[in-house]
């Protein structure tokens, strides 16, 4: 009888001491989280709420950017074309010169090799001028929400091997968005980024009119900058519609130094297969 007791008492003590590491481990998390969110919504104003942002088709700035931010992107990429490798390349510099207003600047390549010998690969080229402007409107602690419009204006251009015989540009691309973002509790965040992509290119009349949305979900590492997520890129057009889905993970490797991951899986693989992409991503005076 005696030995039971004991043995009953060990087995509340074990746990008992389960329950306790278990309650810790939880209220560790959420003291990381709580310490990292407040170190970014509330260091200064104006309001700010974090949000987790996508990788492929990235924000101009944080929403709610504060002025005097700034940061430097470099992505890397590799999309199979079935015919030919695309191979990009893009640099990009992005700064908030007053609060909620974010700018960019971005030089995108592309640069192409055919499969097995295969001449028909287009000529490599640098894609387009790239500027861009995002504000943000809303901006609600309460609700943990964002709300943010911006455009991205783009001066196509033709391939390098073209530059002798045609003008450096090809034409404009036009892309007004709408950016909703929310986080839920501590760790989870949605976004979608929508808007039409229209293009005119020079000697052709009319517009080329692609309707883009792209919708968003990340959990976001307890106390961290690091996520993992994924990105559903849709564009419609009034007679296709094409979906790719990008999981994603982001680390932190400094401070002021992050790496994010992507790959891309097409739903149909009438245009492309299987794509990756890399964006190192540096904060200057983080």
């Amino acid at each position: 009888m005696m030995n039971q007791i004991i043995r009953i008492g060990i087995i509340l003590i074990g746990i008992n001491y389960q329950v306790q590491a278990q309650t810790e481990i939880e209220v560790s998390n959420e003291l990381l989280d709580s310490i990292y969110i407040s170190d970014v919504e509330e260091r200064k104003t104006p309001t700010k709420v974090l949000h987790a942002e996508p990788l492929y088709i990235d924000l101009i700035r944080d929403l709610g950017a504060r002025k005097g931010e700034k940061e430097w992107n470099v992505g890397l990429g590799l999309t199979d074309k079935e015919r030919y490798d695309e191979y990009l390349a893009l640099v990009e510099y992005e700064w908030a010169p007053m609060d909620r207003l974010g700018l960019e600047v971005e030089l995108p390549f592309s640069f192409y090799y055919p499969i097995n010998g295969n001449g028909a690969a287009p000529g490599n080229k640098l894609n387009s001028l790239k500027l861009a402007g995002q504000y943000t409107f809303f901006v609600s602690e309460k609700h943990k929400t964002s709300l943010a419009l911006g455009y991205i204006h783009e001066f196509e251009m033709n391939q390098f091997s073209n530059y002798r015989e045609e003008r450096i540009f090809s034409g404009n691309a036009y892309n007004p968005f709408f950016i909703a973002a929310k986080r839920w509790g501590f760790n989870y965040h949605t976004l979608i980024y929508t808007g039409p992509f229209m293009q005119n290119h020079y000697g052709v009349s009319g517009l080329e009119v692609t309707w883009q949305v792209n919708t968003n979900f990340h959990y976001m590492i307890s106390g961290t900058r690091n996520f993992i997520g994924i990105e559903f890129n849709k564009e419609i057009t009034s007679e296709d519609f094409d979906m790719i889905i990008r999981p994603q993970m982001r680390l932190g490797i400094a401070e002021n130094l992050l790496i994010g991951i992507v790959t891309g899986i097409p739903v149909s693989r009438e245009n492309e297969r299987f794509s990756s992409f890399l964006r190192i991503i540096y904060e200057p005076g983080h």
